[in-house]
This record gives structure tokens, sequence and C-alpha cells, in this order.
């Protein structure tokens, strides 16, 4: 028995090592195939690539690479009317070119420190680099770098165009013919020879190009002299030239500085000294943000010129992927042809009346002033005009506000200052002024239906270089009352059921620390409308409506929708319905937002120009602009309406001479439907009109470069609305009236300008100021169904107009205002406040007849009391039970 069992387990034993065997073998069968076929799909996959490769490489350009020159060809802008208005030459047009003897060693290190730490060992291509951006490519780590060298850019910028691929597989063989290039450049030029082109064809920044031009430009002085700190500055503008600008980019270009300088220090270019001088140099204040470039034509660039500029790079750089460099050797080199949206004959009227010194009662001059001057102990120091403005403060001249009626004043001013601080053995090493008038105006005018902007002017007075400070574009103001309609009136009638005709309590209003007061002197309005917080441009209307209905949350939303893009996380609160926000506005994103409210309510980011052609002929960018609808067509139209009645000249419904009057009825053009909206900031440093007709919207800008007020003396708060009426005018010669359109979204009824709501029949209408009904229009659905309950009819004494007590002989009605709880101050609707009882008629004036056997005084009414619970004493201030009256709303022509 135990012999069978055991040669049983035998067999056992023996079968599973033969099933052991059988299946290592296939195993070992199956990895075999599986290594044949990996080999051989490796080997299948070496030989593409390196197919791929190949033939990648043999297709690279044939072009001579020790003599390596951009293909540069002019770019022609083309006004709306076919006409050329500019050229745009080559990139090289104002490019100097610098030789290496005449670079400073200290520039040469800054840049190889940053932009290529092993420049001088590498044959072209930084092996290392690579791997080190592609390992940041796939981490996402944006802080690992790039993996280009310098000869690598030098090639793409000369060789490439700047690198303009639009797919991924194109820029891979444009990388794959960069490396294969940069290592046949490296092997036939010097390393000398590459750092010296490089740094001659770079882009700066403020239209530099190389860095001879960017020395000047900078720190007006050659580039051989430049300093430890400036080479250091120059260096950290190469790979933002937008961003990291030394003039409107200081804090991330002084940022930038200390990193490379640090860079310096760790590769042994410079010493730790050396980087401590450079830090504790106050390199920032030589930067004279002055234009010194050579001119790329014989005339500076115009002001839609100068705009049109950062507009087409900005295009190429969301539409097409291209860098900061792309873009502008592409915009200058690339032999484009740029068909723009701008109006000859409506660009001609704005810049005669812009720069009409007719149409200005002041002209005086603001100045930037540099002075530098090394003192007798070989120390340079360096004078600005904000010295020359503590001058006149140390001596007491506190009327100084840095404005001067002439050029003769501005001269003696500085020789007194000159005077005052030069002592015996100084010298002037560098003097510049640069005068500018004063007050400044910026105005945009464009298609509301398009986008398509048809002329601007950036400033008045001479323009004297190109790409230049653009006051219609790139100046960020104060927007005061303009700000009302966008933020307060808009959203609350677009989406929280406001009406033109509903109402809130203008009187003391606060909030937190702020009160709110109106600009006018007329005193308080008491009840009043949407309609009337936009003719008459009433703060606590709108303060009121963006508090009590809107929320500063939901404002600035509608705000950023309406494409204003400046506002900050520190623009939620009350002020912002007055336009008092952190940083302002531009002309042209307010021009934009009101031609939405012109265009029915949608918006149209506003274009400079049609399409780009390139050099082939082919269409490079079709600029269809970006359309979004911000408000239903009913609420545009409200709007519409209401800013039109602004425009005719009305008072407000009140006591006569009491209402304030239409804000904008100096802005109407004859002739043409027109509406629109001014506002002025409360230092009265930044006056605005913007407005639209059934064509063209258009905004105007005036003010003072460093925010001085206007007074009188600097041209006064009324100029510009003057201005807009001429341009607007002249432009619209000729043209039919078509009206503002009333959309089928939209019906009227009659309503009570107190409240809002339907009147009450010989309640509302018998105010004692006049008719209070009128007819307004509603977005449909929107009509009350309430009555006026603002108005109330009481019985009162026909002799002292109150209250009546028992004894007055004789008695009428009359209609009151019943004011909402918890306000304070007088208005205009207090003074018609249901008034006392009667002082003329008490029982102290009255004989009262001896007493019948009832107790009653012979000539009682029967069923009353004397003393009973229908009187009060005549000192009281109970009111009796009123008759209800109707709400009271503004209406559209209101007196």
């Amino acid at each position: 028995m135990n012999y069978g069992k055991h040669e049983t387990e035998k067999k056992i034993k023996s079968v599973n090592s033969k099933a052991k065997k059988y299946t290592s073998r296939v195993f070992l069968a199956f990895l075999k195939s599986l290594f044949v076929l990996c080999l051989f799909c490796l080997v299948v996959a070496g030989s593409i690539g390196f197919g791929m490769v190949k033939g990648i490489i043999d297709n690279a350009p044939d072009v001579d690479i020790a003599t390596i020159v951009p293909n540069e060809y002019a770019t022609t802008v083309y006004d709306s009317a076919g006409n050329v208005t500019e050229t745009l030459v080559t990139a090289g047009s104002n490019r100097e070119e610098a030789s290496y003897d005449e670079l400073p060693k200290n520039l040469i290190n800054a840049f190889v420190a940053y932009e290529d730490a092993r420049f001088w060992e590498h044959n072209g291509i930084d092996l290392r680099s690579i791997m080190r951006a592609v390992k940041g490519v796939l981490t996402g780590d944006s802080s690992a770098g790039g993996g280009s060298t310098i000869t690598q850019q030098l090639i793409k910028n000369s060789v490439f165009g700047g690198g303009m691929e639009k797919s991924f597989g194109e820029r891979l063989e444009r990388k794959m013919q960069e490396w294969y290039l940069a290592v046949k450049l490296d092997s036939a030029m010097s390393k000398e020879q590459i750092i010296t082109n490089y740094l001659n064809t770079i882009n700066l920044g403020k239209n530099s190009l190389g860095v001879k031009v960017a020395a000047r430009r900078y720190f007006n002085k050659e580039v051989s002299d430049l300093t430890l700190s400036e080479c250091a500055v120059l260096a950290g503008i190469t790979q933002n030239p937008s961003k990291f600008n030394p003039v409107t980019g200081q804090k991330a270009n002084s940022d930038k500085q200390k990193v490379i300088l640090q860079y310096m220090v760790d590769q042994g270019y410079i010493s730790k000294e050396e980087q401590e001088e450079a830090l504790a140099d106050d390199v920032y204040s030589r930067i004279q943000d002055v234009e010194i470039v050579t001119k790329e034509t014989s005339t500076p660039y115009s002001y839609f010129t100068d705009e049109l500029v950062e507009q087409v790079q900005d295009a190429m750089k969301e539409k097409l992927g291209y860098t900061n460099t792309q873009a502008h050797n592409m915009l200058y080199s690339g032999g484009l042809s740029i068909y723009t949206t701008q109006d000859p004959a409506i660009q001609s009227i704005v810049d005669e009346e812009i720069n009409n010194p007719d149409n200005y009662s002041a002209a005086r001059y603001s100045i930037e002033y540099r002075l530098s001057v090394t003192g007798a102990d070989g120390t340079t120091t360096h004078y600005s005009e904000e010295n020359l403005k503590r001058y006149h403060r140390d001596n007491g001249d506190s009327g100084y506000d840095g404005l001067y009626d002439s050029e003769e004043k501005i001269q003696a001013d500085i020789d007194n200052y000159k005077n005052s601080i030069l002592k015996e053995g100084d010298t002037v090493i560098g003097e510049s002024l640069h005068k500018t008038l004063q007050p400044q105006a910026s105005f945009v005018i464009m298609d509301q239906k398009t986008g398509q902007v048809k002329a601007i002017a950036g400033g008045r007075g001479e323009k004297t270089a190109s790409l230049t400070l653009n006051r219609a574009s790139n100046t960020l103001r104060q927007p005061g009352s303009t700000f009302k309609v966008l933020t307060a009136f808009a959203p609350a009638m677009d989406t929280c059921g406001a009406t033109l005709g509903t109402v809130y309590y203008d009187s003391v209003f606060t909030v937190g620390k702020k009160t709110f007061s109106n600009w006018y002197s007329s005193g308080y309005q008491g009840y009043s409308s949407i309609r009337d917080g936009i003719i008459y441009s009433m703060n606590v209307i709108a303060v009121r409506c963006l508090m009590e209905t809107v929320t500063p949350q939901l404002g600035v939303e509608y705000a950023k929708n309406f494409g204003i893009t400046s506002l900050t996380d520190t623009d939620y609160n009350a002020a912002l319905a007055l336009g008092g926000i952190t940083d302002g506005v531009s002309n042209l994103e307010m021009t934009a937002a009101y031609a939405t409210i012109a265009n029915g309510g949608v918006y149209t980011k506003p274009v400079f120009f049609t399409k780009i052609i390139d050099h082939d002929g082919k269409v490079l960018i079709d600029n269809t602009p970006e359309t979004h609808r911000v408000l239903k067509d009913s609420t545009a139209f409200l709007l519409t309406d209401a800013m039109a009645d602004s425009m005719e000249s009305s008072r407000k419904f009140a006591r006569p001479g009491a209402g304030p009057s239409s804000t904008s009825s100096s802005a109407n053009i004859p002739g043409m439907s027109n509406a629109g909206k001014s506002g002025t900031t409360t230092s009265n440093n930044d006056i605005w009109f913007v407005g639209y007709t059934p064509y063209y919207t258009a905004g105007i800008w005036g003010g003072c470069d460093n925010n001085q007020k206007l007074t009188k003396q600097n041209g006064g708060t009324s100029f510009h609305k003057a201005i807009w009426k001429k341009i607007m005018t002249r432009v619209h010669e000729g043209m039919s009236d078509p009206g503002f359109t009333v959309p089928d979204s939209v019906e009227t009824a009659q309503i009570c300008r107190k409240s809002g709501k339907l009147p009450v029949s010989g309640v509302c209408t018998n105010d004692p100021r006049g008719n209070a009904v009128y007819t307004e229009y509603f977005a449909k659905g929107t009509v009350p169904t309430d009555v006026c309950n603002n108005h109330v009819r009481a019985t009162v004494c026909a002799e002292s107009h109150c209250l009546p007590t028992p004894f007055c002989p004789e008695r009428t009605t009359a209609v009151f205002m019943a004011l909402p709880a918890g306000e304070e101050g007088a208005t205009d609707d207090s003074v018609f406040a249901m008034p006392g009882y009667c002082p003329i008629h008490t029982e102290a004036s009255v004989i009262i007849p001896p007493a019948d056997d009832t107790g009653m005084p012979e000539t009682a009414a029967p069923g009353t009391l004397p003393y009973g619970p229908g009187y009060v004493s005549p000192n009281a201030q109970t009111s009796p039970a009123p008759t209800i009256g109707s709400p009271v709303q503004v209406s559209p022509g209101a007196q």
C-alpha cells in the first residue's frame, strides 16, 4: 500500500517537472521573440528617425554661415482709403553697429552670465541646457530656463526671421536646423564675432535695436562708457522688452538686474564688492525717458500708428504665438502690408481741432529737466524737475505747481535754480529740457458697429518722436461720473430689476467713513430717479444705486464686460460708482465701453487694422474683432434715451432755481441725434465726455499730465465738450439723422417721477412743483403695477395750509411728500413734507360758547369731541391718516 502511494507521488512529481520545463521553454521563446521584435522596432525607428533628422538637416537654409544677414523688407501701412500712411522700415534702420572693442567687458559678461553661462566653452549648442529645458517642460517647471544658446538665438533671429512657425512640427524642424546651423556657425565664426553680432541685433525695448542705440536711449551715453550697473540693466531687458523695460517696467527690471549681478558673482566675472557698489548705484534716476533713437522715417509716427504698432504685435503674439522679439522683427522686417481702419478725413478733423489753440483758454508748459554736474572733488550729481520743485518748496513758493506761462519763464526759472546749486569748480556735463503744452487732451472715435477705430489723438501739440506717450490708449486717468452708467445704472436695470423710473433718496449718504455729496450747490433733491441720476449726474443717486441695488462686485463685473481691464481688487467699494478707482482707465477703453451701449449692448473690441498680408501675398491675420453681449438691447436703449436727455438743456423737477441743470447740453450736435455722459473728478484733475450718434462713438479726456487741477488759469473744466461738439459736428456734416431706433423689447407707460410707480390721478398731478406725471420707457414686463406712495393728499386749513384743528373754520386739500424714515437733512422734498397742525386756529384763539345740557359746545358738530380721538394738540407732529398717492419718477423730458 505504501509502495503504491510512493510510486504515485513520483509520477505526479515527474509530470509537474515536465510541465515546468515546457512553460520555461515557451516563456523563454516569447522573450526572445519580444526582444527581436523590440530590436527590430528600434532599428526601424532609429532608421526612420535618422532619416527624418538627416532630411531636416539637409533641408536647412542654404546660407553663407560666415556672413549671416537677416533678409529684411519694409512694412507698408495703408489707411481705410488705400493711401500709404507709414513705411515701417527694416529693423536695422535705427540700428548702429558696435565693434567688439567698443563693448565693455561687463556688458558682454552680463549677457553671457544670464543668457548662456557656457558660451565660451560649448560648440554652439549646450546639451546640459537643452536637457534642463526638456526636464522643465516635462515637469512643468517654468523656472528651469530655456535651452537656446546665444549662438542659437543669433541664428533664429538672422536666418529664421525670429522663428515664426505656427505648429509644433514646424517649430521642432526649425529647432533641429537651428542646432545644426549653430554648430556650423560656431566653427566658422569666432566667439567674439558671435557675441558682437548678437548684441548688435537684439531688441532692447523703446524701439532700441542693439546695445549701442539702447545705451544712448536709456543713458544718453556711448556703449563703451556704460557702468557695471547700467550693463546689468540692459542685460535684463532682452528676455521681455515690454515687461522689463527700465522706463515703464522699472521694478521688474530692477529685480532682474539683481539676479544678473548675482550670476556674475557666482561665475567669477565680478567681485562681491563690485556687486555691492553696482547695487548701491541709483541707476534708474539717470534713465532719461527721451527719444534719441534715430528716426525710422523723416517724420514721427502718428498717434494712430503708435497704437497700431502695439496692436499688431499683440495680435501676432496672441493669434500666431510669437514672442515679443519675433513679433517685433516681423513687423519691422517682414515686408508686411497692414490695412488699417484709419479714416483720413476724420483723422484730419481730429488733429485740427485737438491742436487748435483757439479751443483752449490756457497755454501753459510742464517740463522734464535733467542736469548732471561734476563737482571739483570729482563726484557727479544728477538733478531733475523734482529737485526744481523741491527748490521752490524750500524757498516758500507754495503756489508753484510745475507749470509755466511761457518758455521765457521756464528758462528764467532754470537759470535761477542753476545759480543756486552750482559752485565754483563745478562742471555741467549734461543738460536737457523738454517742454510739453498743458492742459493736454486725447480723443478717440470709432464705429460702434464694427469696432473700427477711425481716428485718435494722443495729445495736444507737436509730436516730435515716434512711439511716445499716447494719452488716448496708454495713459490711465480717473473716469469720474462717466463710470456711473457702466458700474451702477447699467447693471441695476439690466440684471437687478430697476427701471429708469426707479427712485433713490438724494440726501446725506454715508458709507463707512465716507460721506458722499453732489457736484452742484443747489442742495439735496429728495426722491430722484435713475433717469435723473444720468441727466443731472447725481452722485448720491449713483452711489445708492450701486450699494442698495447692484453691489460693487456686480458693478466691477459689468465694467470688465464693458472692456475695462484696469480695475483692481481694491475697487470693490462705493466710490466705484463715481469712478473713484485705483488706477484709472484709458480713453480707448472708455470709448469702447460706451460704443457697447451705442451698439445695442454688444461689446466689440476696438481694432486698428482689418488684415495683414505677408511678403508673399498671403493673409497673415484676418482681424475680425471679438464681440460679446453685455446688455440687453432694451437696457442699451434706455440708457441711450436718458443720456440723450442729458444733452438737452433742462433743469430737474424741483422748486424754481433749486434743481441742477443737465450736464451735457454744451456738447449737443445740431441736427443729429446724440447721447453721452460727462465726467469730472472731485479735484478737477480730469474731465471727460464720452458720447455717440447713430454712426460713431467718441471720447475726449482733458487734464494736465502731472495732475495739476484744472483751475481757470490751467484751462478750466469745460473746453473738452466744446471740442467734442466741434469734431463730431464736422464729422457728421451731410449725414442724415436716423435717430436712435426703439427696439421691440421696449414699451411706454405713465408714471410718477417721485416714486417710479403708477400715478394717482389728482395727487401726483398736483405736486406743489407741478405735474409729476410723465411717460417713461420700460423694458417689456417691467412696467410697475404698484401706485405712488410718496405723494400723499391731506385736508388742511385753508388759511394756514397746515393740518386742521377742530377750530379751523375753512378747510381744503393739498398734496405733500411722505419722507423715508431715517433720512437726515433738508431736501427739496422735505420742503413739501406733511406739515404740523394749524398754529392760527387753536383752542386759545376761539371763544367757546356755553355748554348745553349735554356738555357739548353749542356749535360743535354732532358726533365730534373737541379733545377726543379725532383731535391732537396743535404742537404734535402726528399726521392724520393721509390719502395714499403714487410714486414719482423723472421724466425723459424733465424740465
